[in-house]
């Protein structure tokens, strides 16, 4: 029994059970590895790449969708925009057709008076005191009055 305790304790005893225990480990760890990868299989992959070429294909189709809707509800709004000013357009049509309308726009508008009126012009006693915004007009160069005027017509 002594050389079998002896045996037990010795270094390549010791040595060779650590190596076995290492070994169990590592084939223990092999197996759950491998394990873990036979989840994806060649089906498995398959369909992820069935998945991936159909959303691949459909993300164009789905973005011309998307902004063609958009254009869609543009176009419908312009639509009712230009529906409204066609109703505006009717009603100022109507309103011409009557002569006592036309004959009042004529008098704001044109400054036009009826046989009999007499018509009166009041000049502004203030509008003296008021400095003119093109005073100096006489010392530039007639195309500089000019262009100060076309730059300035549609201005108020």
């Amino acid at each position: 029994m002594a050389a079998k305790d002896r045996d037990r304790f010795s270094t390549a005893t010791r040595i060779r059970l650590l190596g076995e225990q290492t070994a169990a480990r590592v084939y223990r760890s092999q197996t759950r590895r491998q394990a873990r990868r036979s989840r994806l299989t060649g089906r498995a992959a398959f369909l992820a790449l069935v998945v991936c070429s159909l959303v691949v294909a459909l993300a164009y189709p789905m973005r011309s969708y998307v902004s063609q809707q958009g254009e869609i509800a543009e176009q419908e709004r312009r639509a009712a925009e230009a529906a409204r000013r066609v109703e505006e357009l009717r009603d100022e049509k109507a309103r011409l057709q009557d002569p006592a309308y036309v004959r009042r726009l004529a008098r704001e508008h044109l400054h036009y008076l009826l046989p009999g009126e007499t018509g009166f012009t009041v000049n502004d006693p203030a509008a003296e005191q008021r400095p003119r915004g093109d005073q100096g007009a006489a010392d530039r160069p007639w195309y500089d009055n000019l262009w100060d005027g076309v730059d300035h017509a549609d201005r108020p």
